[in-house]
């Protein structure tokens, strides 16, 4: 553990600035003493390391609370869409040097603005700004959290988890059969109960990210077996549609 002086020292973060993501519920420290002081695992030295990169790509922290509170974030999936936008930033610096040195030698004989355009960056900053999205089931997954720890979240992931082992034993059936169908009825209610209001329309939406997501279909197959992320979004296919 360490202090939010050892911390800044560390980081090259700021103790003002420690003390603010800490205000604004951004970073907050493992355990605070009784005598009032911060402290910081290696956990939350992770999250400041995110935190740090996403403000290294001009993200907003309110938009960085957002994202990384979301019920979905992903580190990994953050740190691939991050490496992203930096090989984005660099190709587009290394433009605009090219482009500098280009007026340095030949002095500016045609009036050109192509290395200031930055459209497929920030298209794409808006992209991951949109994965997480603003809307109502976050906010009420936000209020709910208000009151809950991470610990409780943890042990919901894993029950979550417990499910779609369940509903993997079931690959071999018809996803219309009622034991599967009673399997992904099952699947929503938990997540209404431990997350958000799920309706269809959100389950649907669910179903089809259980595949199209990598990691997502990955961990969901390390718990049902292989083929169970496909099997669960054709039999909420099929719920839905009933």
């Amino acid at each position: 553990m360490k202090t939010v002086h050892e911390v800044s020292r560390f980081t090259g973060v700021s103790v003002r600035t420690l003390h603010h993501y800490d205000a604004i519920g951004l970073l907050k420290p493992t355990e605070v003493t009784e005598a009032g002081y911060r402290l910081y695992d290696d956990a939350a030295l992770g999250r400041l390391q995110i935190i740090l990169m996403f403000r290294e790509l001009r993200f907003p922290l309110k938009e960085i609370k957002k994202i990384m509170d979301s019920p979905g974030f992903d580190r990994e999936e953050a740190l691939v869409q991050q490496i992203r936008l930096l090989e984005m930033q660099r190709e587009h610096i290394g433009g605009l040097i090219a482009f500098a040195r280009e007026i340095q030698e030949k002095g500016v004989d045609r009036m050109s603005f192509d290395a200031f355009r930055n459209e497929e960056m920030e298209q794409y900053a808006e992209e991951v700004r949109e994965r997480w999205g603003d809307t109502d089931a976050y906010k009420e997954f936000e209020e709910r959290r208000k009151g809950r720890d991470n610990g409780e979240y943890e042990i919901a992931g894993k029950e979550m988890l417990a499910l779609f082992a369940e509903i993997g034993a079931l690959r071999g059936r018809q996803p219309s059969e009622e034991e599967v169908q009673e399997k992904i009825r099952a699947l929503q209610d938990f997540i209404t109960e431990n997350f958000y209001h799920c309706t269809d329309e959100i389950l649907g939406g669910l179903g089809e990210m259980y595949v199209s997501d990598e990691r997502m279909k990955g961990n969901i197959d390390r718990a049902g077996g292989d083929g169970t992320a496909e099997f669960a979004r054709e039999a909420i296919r099929v719920y839905c549609r009933r």
